[in-house]
């Protein structure tokens, strides 16, 4: 049995994010092409590194966080942390994937985004029941993890 979470997140989210979402794409998308030098999926090899991971991850989780607490309606409009931590995450993961065209690094970016909501806002979800900010980091560049 499973109320809420993940699995309602991710059915919610495309129905019940307005125009907010797209905006956090874009911008993550944005913000990935700064960093690639304005070429699509050029960060690979050895100019990947978790650093640069992590900038991306952070200027494009703050975009989010920022606009999230500038204007409360944006937050009224996402009923629940879980929503606007999932809209956050998939804006840094839009970001990441502009940035570097690869799978694994853009799924690691959705969960280094939920540690980061959780280290700004705290728990997220119901009274901090959820989790869901927890429930990727076990399968993030793990062998088999399933």
């Amino acid at each position: 049995y499973m109320s809420g979470g993940v699995g309602f997140t991710q059915y919610a989210s495309a129905t019940y994010t307005d125009n907010i979402l797209e905006d956090f794409c874009y911008k993550g998308c944005e913000i990935g092409l700064d960093y690639a030098n304005g070429e699509m999926a050029s960060l690979k090899g050895d100019k990947l590194t978790m650093e640069l991971l992590e900038k991306i991850i952070r200027a494009e989780n703050d975009y989010c966080l920022t606009q999230y607490e500038a204007y409360p309606t944006v937050a009224e409009s996402h009923f629940g942390g879980s929503v606007r931590a999932c809209c956050a995450a998939a804006g840094c993961g839009s970001a990441v994937a502009c940035a570097t065209g690869l799978a694994q690094p853009t799924l690691s970016a959705w969960s280094l985004s939920q540690l980061g909501h959780y280290e700004r806002v705290g728990r997220l979800g119901f009274y901090g029941y959820d989790l869901q900010d927890q429930c990727t980091a076990a399968c993030s560049y793990s062998y088999q993890s399933d």
